[in-house]
């Protein structure tokens, strides 16, 4: 199973107090059930996430559905919560 980096930002990375973390995952929903496992115990880090929008390599998700959403060894998804400004 591929190691993919999971980069945190604004809130989200408040919430989980880490900026990334890396999980082994082939799917976009595979890594996020895996983080959302790790912080099961931080309810601030799942409410911030499920509002999250995700960006895999450089490529905006989107609406695509997350479980065909594949990830390959050294993928980065970057999760940025809804913020307001310019």
């Amino acid at each position: 199973m591929p190691t993919v980096t999971l980069r945190y930002w604004a809130s989200l990375r408040a919430a989980a107090g880490l900026t990334e973390e890396s999980v082994q995952a082939d799917t976009l929903a595979v890594a996020l059930a895996q983080v959302r496992a790790r912080h099961a115990d931080a309810p601030r880090f799942t409410t911030v996430l499920s509002v999250c929008s995700a960006v895999v390599d450089g490529a905006p998700v989107g609406l695509r559905d997350q479980a065909e959403l594949v990830l390959t060894e050294g993928s980065v998804v970057e999760l940025l919560p809804p913020f307001a400004g310019g």
